[in-house]
């Protein structure tokens, strides 16, 4: 290890390692309460919206849910309005979507739930020019951590070992370097290393909980076809285990398309473009087929595989390093068929700003000791809400967890199964899943009185086996759910 061990001047200082959305965040949670903030990014950012290989599922579909247009609307005051300026797309929920859940099509009607549709590439570039103009925020690029330096004290952190890439080195990096730092917190995603750093440190290794649906994504952006006309903007096919394929359609800015298609159960779809529309026709509904069916690739086809929920439960160990706090895909890692990793990691840096802001450490620079440990819990509690959804819905997929469900998964399951038939003609019964789903409520909305009484007495009528239109500019010629 090289002799660089430095501490910027100017009074405390953080450290967020990785320059993801997580990692963004937590930078501007950080901002207004510390002197200084260093954000280390392994990669090179891009100087416009491009595609970049630290965030994997970057060139797949992504839907920014309503607790993250909250957040990010928070930690960086007009950014929603740049993104709808740069050509986001605002889609409505389910008034603009032919939506079909479990339990069959969801009647469209008029709500408050908002998805903003676009590239991940754009919402980064986006949120990375909002940082850019805070204070006391550099960005430290092609350089990453390799573990963490002990305080003087016990169970204290007094920085992070750093490497920079060297070309000319055999390795491709340089050699380690110490930067000290007031608080140091990992947002390097599903790949964190935090559990070796801790257990290199004498710390207990926290417990982790997986569930794998063996889901596999194939993704490929499309133009418009001429003269299309719809009254829907976006398609959303979910699976089921009986039927374990799922396919989404999502305006992204310059009117195009990005499909995702998936398989559940370790099937993985075509990455060829013809392979990947047949594929398409094989969903629970042909209507996303039709659409694509004779509209242009604008590019090649991309898949992904790394899709297991995932969590590590730090907030279950009794011991823990002061000064050190982990967040974002690091704790929880979702399928991202739900699209709740950007919420979540909205929502973590805001339990970090609030906890500042209670601390009082505005414009004293100075960050409490015994301040990183509390916040573990209220970090998992983000965490859980999103895992309600994700974790318990992949449950239901063969071989997704070791052994049979306990009790209350399979109980957990029955009820979800009735909800979701009932919330495809029951406005009260979808508006509440909907809150969850957005994570805008937590998942006891689903139990309210009213909610749950409908879901008890059953649907009212039946679901309906035809695409669910809405307005004069329904298109006639849509298919019906697939025998």
């Amino acid at each position: 290890m090289t002799d660089r061990s430095s501490r910027p001047q100017g009074g405390s200082h953080a450290v967020v390692l990785g320059g993801s959305l997580a990692g963004l965040c937590a930078a501007a949670a950080l901002a207004p309460h510390v002197d200084r903030v260093t954000l280390v990014e392994r990669d090179r950012y891009p100087d416009e919206p491009r595609w970049r290989r630290g965030v994997p599922q970057a060139r797949h579909t992504h839907n920014l849910l309503g607790a993250g247009q909250r957040s990010l609307e928070r930690l960086f005051p007009g950014l929603l309005d740049d993104l709808r300026d740069l050509g986001m797309v605002e889609v409505r929920m389910p008034q603009d979507m032919l939506l079909m859940v479990a339990g069959g099509w969801v009647d469209r009607f008029t709500g408050p739930h908002v998805v903003l549709s676009g590239s991940r590439d754009l919402l980064d570039w986006a949120v990375r020019r909002r940082l850019r103009d805070l204070p006391g925020v550099e960005t430290r690029e092609e350089t990453e951590a390799v573990g963490l330096v002990a305080g003087p004290g016990r169970d204290t952190v007094r920085g992070v070992l750093l490497r920079e890439r060297d070309s000319a080195a055999r390795t491709g990096w340089g050699e380690p370097y110490r930067l000290e730092a007031d608080l140091v917190v990992d947002a390097t995603g599903r790949g964190s290393r935090a559990p070796a750093w801790l257990e290199g440190l004498g710390y207990p290794v926290p417990e982790e909980t997986v569930v794998d649906a063996g889901c596999a994504y194939a993704t490929c952006v499309f133009e418009r076809p001429p003269g299309h006309t719809a009254d829907w903007k976006c398609i959303l096919l979910q699976s089921t285990p009986e039927e374990p394929r799922s396919g989404i359609l999502n305006p992204i800015e310059n009117d195009r398309w990005m499909v995702s298609v998936a398989g559940l159960g370790g099937e993985r779809p075509p990455l060829d473009h013809a392979g990947f529309v047949d594929f398409a026709k094989s969903l629970r509904s042909t209507v996303l087929y039709e659409a694509i069916r004779d509209a242009k690739p604008l590019g090649e086809v991309y898949g992904s595989g790394r899709t297991e929920n995932r969590r590590r439960h730090y907030e279950r160990l009794t011991r823990w390093p002061d000064r050190f706090l982990v967040l974002g895909d690091a704790v929880g890692a979702f399928n991202p068929a739900y699209g709740q990793g950007i919420s979540v990691a909205g929502m973590s840096a805001l339990v970090l700003h609030r906890a500042l802001e209670q601390a009082g450490t505005q414009g004293t620079g100075r960050i409490p000791a015994g301040f990183a440990g509390p916040l573990r819990k209220r970090i998992a509690r983000c965490v859980d809400a999103a895992w309600m959804l994700s974790g318990n819905a992949d449950l239901a997929y063969p071989g997704a967890a070791d052994g049979p469900l306990p009790l209350a998964a399979r109980l957990g399951k029955r009820y979800t199964d009735r909800l979701l038939k009932v919330a495809t003609t029951d406005r009260t019964v979808a508006t509440a899943l909907f809150d969850m789903t957005h994570l805008l409520a937590p998942p006891q909305v689903v139990l309210q009185p009213r909610v749950l009484a409908s879901v008890l007495r059953g649907p009212r009528n039946a679901p309906s086996p035809t695409v669910p239109l809405s307005g004069p500019a329904g298109p006639a010629h849509l298919p019906e759910e697939r025998p």
